[in-house]
């Protein structure tokens, strides 16, 4: 078990223009331990595969983690943004989030 420091994105709503609502990512830095790091290639009929990594990380979380845990989009990993794929808060303090492939900002 690896401890980890980075960033972690969530996802915001905003009213852009009149009628026009456009979700953007706000960092907060947590720590915690990397769990389990595990990588596999997912050939999707494509050139090049796509990397995935299983990989868990429990964050220890404050009170703004715990009220939005479910908009927690990506965790900052070795300078990449990965997707989080789920998020389990029940091991207070500290919310569990399983990491799949890379985050594409839709900025």
């Amino acid at each position: 078990m690896a401890v980890w420091y980075g960033n972690v994105g969530f996802a915001e709503t905003a009213e852009t223009v009149p009628g026009v609502w456009q979700e953007t990512c706000v960092d907060h830095p947590y720590s915690g331990d990397l769990i389990s790091l595990r990588s596999n290639y997912q050939n999707m009929n494509q050139v090049l595969d796509d990397i995935q990594i299983n990989t868990r990380i429990e964050i220890v979380a404050d009170p703004f983690a715990y009220a939005n845990f479910a908009h927690i989009r990506y965790v900052e990993i070795w300078g990449q943004k990965w997707k989080v794929t789920g998020a389990d808060p029940s091991s207070y303090p500290r919310i569990a989030l399983t990491i799949g492939g890379l985050y594409e900002d839709k900025e």
